[in-house]
């Protein structure tokens, strides 16, 4: 627990983008919400890799977001029974599980269904939020911190320097 708060603050403290920390946090919602063996969720790392996303934020995004799933499980059953059990959409979930493509996503599954809603209609503002707070966290909190004199005097120690050096020589491997 104590390592993912470290690597979340190396993430926000880093001089990575903004935007590409909430965009993998976005993505790491969807991916960490819903059933990890779904097709969605091959388009989803497909989409991280291909586009400028913070991999480290992606990666503590879907360790929280799992374990968020859980919690939320119940939530995404009652969401996905409700679409499921629609009588306007029966017939288009008659017809989508006809093909063998919609079978394999699972979307007949409550869970997956109401996960998959659930973090969709949230991806946006999850995005929005997330950049907001860390633009504020790095205005406000990050620039306190480095003015403090316990911070000086760490940055000044022979410790922090091997501890730069360390983990520019991992960044680049």
């Amino acid at each position: 627990m104590l390592k993912m708060i470290v690597k979340l603050l190396k993430v926000l403290n880093s001089e990575a983008e903004p935007s590409q920390v909430s965009l993998a946090f976005s993505f790491a919602m969807i991916l960490g919400l819903t059933p990890l063996f779904s097709l969605h969720n091959i388009l989803i790392l497909l989409l991280v890799l291909i586009l400028r996303v913070n991999l480290s934020a992606f990666i503590l995004g879907c360790a929280f977001f799992s374990g968020l799933a859980y919690i939320l499980d119940p939530i995404f059953h009652l969401i996905g029974l409700n679409v499921l059990m629609t009588s306007g959409l029966e017939a288009l979930w008659s017809t989508l599980y006809q093909s063998t493509f919609w079978r394999l996503e699972r979307f007949n599954n409550s869970i997956v269904m109401g996960s998959f809603l659930f973090s969709i209609i949230l991806f946006i503002p999850v995005h929005l939020l997330s950049k907001k707070m860390i633009l504020k966290y790095r205005e406000k909190v990050l620039d306190k911190i480095r003015k403090t004199k316990v911070m000086q005097t760490l940055k000044g120690s022979r410790l922090y320097q091997l501890y730069t050096s360390s983990t520019e020589i991992g960044d680049e491997g």
